[in-house]
């Protein structure tokens, strides 16, 4: 029984922090890829890692949520934290909505592994979540029996994987590769020669073989450490907001991250504690495995901090703050390196942190910039330019909002409007009434730099008012959507009865 592992599954959790419901067909995506959705997107079609674009053209009326992985953690914390105190006394935070811990000592104590799986389940129905467990000897193995609900007798991994698809390890190049090899089960490519595996798909393709084989990679611990190359930092004085904090912990995160790379060696978790003043000290585990960001690190360490506050549990105000903050590996091994000759170069999510800092310290903080999406009701609204590198630290505000653009999106937004005239058959220029009536059907459209063209279609218009209570400051336009006959695709708006180019549909 030695080396059991319980994981423990809310389904969808990105969908449930995000307030989407089961019943509507719901995205959550991250970098135009979907990363969960609801059971009714699931039903048209929509799958996890599938560019936004393909899961709109399967469902065109997707409900599209932008991905908050600071807000995720924060609301994972309440099931963590609630299990620690009724369950098992500590675990390992996988991702949010995923989580593992030892199963032996837990299952003794609750009278065996059907009684956990049941106690984990109850607990965090308690939280008001549905939530699936699974028992197995690896957490990869017991992380898919939990989908189901299974317990997996011990030795049992190996055959229990063999009839799943390749796609169940998590590793796409590698599995496009496999199923072109005419590879296509776990079973299949865990019967392959070890040393063919390590030259054909090198350590990549030798550490997935190992999961198909029921072999842990790495084996879970919630054991402290050494504390070998921990980084912290002192506040004085005591810290009593988070956001500092949180900036703090990116700078760690980074520093961690050179101390790791100049001695070699990888982390499989990092542990995150914070020191308060009046003497508490306050821990969260997470996996790592080498593939988190310095970013990625502070956005959890954020989250979880958030949750602690919420909670209660840091009481910033009358213990006096946080004093210390230090992020501690655990389980260091060699860095392998990672396999990128398959399908040609790439870059890993370091590199390019690394590649941006550079850039930014030769020309400055505002050089660099990331997207984020945010609310809004035009294209240009919807999106904000961060620094690279800085946590965004304004949630997108999900509305409602009355006039937002429908999809589809435009692929090109204009820096400033360009003048445009919408007229009718008879080459009068087109007017939106009060009602949103337009004059007559729109046939021409002319726009400043593109020339004119005749209307092939149109939709709209869509009216939007801003600001209505300021009058210095408030604003009434209308949208239209235009196709023309020579192929392309505008959005246009009328303000003051003059009509605007405002972005274009690639």
């Amino acid at each position: 029984m030695a080396g059991r592992v319980v994981v423990a599954w809310v389904p969808d959790f990105p969908v449930i922090v995000c307030g989407g419901q089961d019943a509507e067909p719901v995205a959550v995506v991250h970098r135009d890829a979907v990363v969960a959705c609801s059971a009714a997107a699931r039903a048209a079609g929509v799958r996890r890692r599938m560019r936004l674009r393909v899961a709109q053209a399967r469902c065109p009326e997707l409900r599209v949520l932008e991905r908050d992985l600071a807000d995720e953690t924060r609301v994972f914390e309440r099931v963590a934290g609630h299990l620690e105190g009724t369950v098992m006394p500590r675990l390992e935070v996988i991702r949010p909505g995923l989580l593992a811990a030892p199963a032996r000592g837990p299952s003794r104590y609750w009278g065996g592994e059907q009684q956990l799986v049941d106690r984990l389940m109850a607990a965090v129905a308690e939280l008001g979540w549905p939530a699936r467990a699974g028992i197995a000897d690896t957490v990869f193995t017991a992380a898919l029996a939990a989908r189901s609900g299974e317990i997996i007798p011990a030795g049992g991994d190996a055959a229990w994987l063999a009839p799943y698809p390749v796609g169940v390890l998590g590793v796409p190049r590698l599995v496009e590769l496999l199923q072109r090899l005419g590879i296509p089960t776990v079973g299949t490519y865990a019967g392959l020669p070890e040393d063919k595996v390590l030259a054909r798909f090198g350590a990549e393709g030798m550490n997935a073989q190992r999961l198909a084989r029921g072999q842990e990679l790495r084996p879970l611990s919630v054991r402290s450490g050494s504390g070998e190359h921990s980084v912290a930092h002192t506040f004085e004085p005591a810290e009593q907001l988070l956001e500092p904090v949180a900036f703090v912990a990116k700078a760690l995160a980074e520093q961690l991250h050179e101390r790791l790379a100049a001695a070699g060696v990888v982390c499989a978790r990092l542990e995150a504690t914070v020191e308060l003043a009046d003497g508490r000290r306050r821990s969260r585990l997470f996996r790592h495995e080498g593939r988190l960001s310095a970013l990625a690190v502070a956005e959890r360490v954020r989250g979880v901090l958030q949750a602690w506050a919420e909670g209660g549990a840091l009481d910033a105000g009358g213990a006096g703050g946080i004093t210390r903050l230090m992020l501690r590996p655990e389980q260091l091994t060699a860095a392998t390196g990672r396999q990128s000759a398959l399908f040609g170069e790439r870059h890993t999510p370091e590199e390019i942190e690394r590649a941006g800092a550079r850039v930014q310290a030769l020309l400055g903080h505002q050089a660099v910039l990331r997207m984020e999406i945010g609310g809004g009701r035009g294209p240009a609204d919807q999106v904000r330019l961060v620094p690279f590198g800085d946590l965004d630290t304004r949630r997108p505000a999900e509305g409602p909002w009355p006039g937002r653009l429908p999809a589809p999106h435009p692929a090109a937004t204009f820096p400033r409007w360009l003048p445009a005239e919408l007229t009718d058959g008879g080459g009068k220029l087109v007017a939106v009434s009060a009602r949103l009536a337009t004059s007559a059907a729109p046939a021409h459209l002319t726009v400043d730099g593109h020339g004119g063209a005749e209307v092939a279609g149109w939709a709209g218009p869509w009216p939007v008012l801003e600001q209505w209570w300021d009058r210095g400051r408030g604003r009434r336009i209308a949208r239209m959507q235009i196709t023309t006959a020579d192929g392309h695709a505008w959005l246009l708006a009328i303000e003051h009865g003059r009509w605007w180019a405002e972005a274009h549909y690639g």
